[in-house]
């Protein structure tokens, strides 16, 4: 699964350097009042590894938020097996 993951995440990356290589046209890129020039290959770029870390930010807290649940909640009491096989 790892090797599957690895696989896929270098296929993006070579997909968004493609982009970055092909989009070489100037834009002006404005965000809360600040203006700046750039290739539009790095804008997306930019704008993809943004999104991309937002992400993982999200998930990461999302992480800890289900492992905070987790152990704040009891443990069920053991229970014997009943040799009837229903329990």
């Amino acid at each position: 699964m790892a090797w599957a993951a690895t696989s896929a995440g270098l296929l993006v990356l070579v997909l968004l350097i493609l982009l970055t290589v092909q989009n070489q046209d100037r834009v002006t890129v404005r965000y809360v009042g600040a203006a700046a020039d750039f290739s539009l290959g790095l804008a997306l770029l930019i704008a993809a590894v943004s999104g991309g870390i937002l992400v993982a930010i999200a998930g990461t807290a999302r992480i800890l938020q289900l492992r905070h649940h987790t152990c704040a909640r009891p443990l069920p009491a053991h229970r014997p097996r009943t040799t009837d096989g229903h329990g």
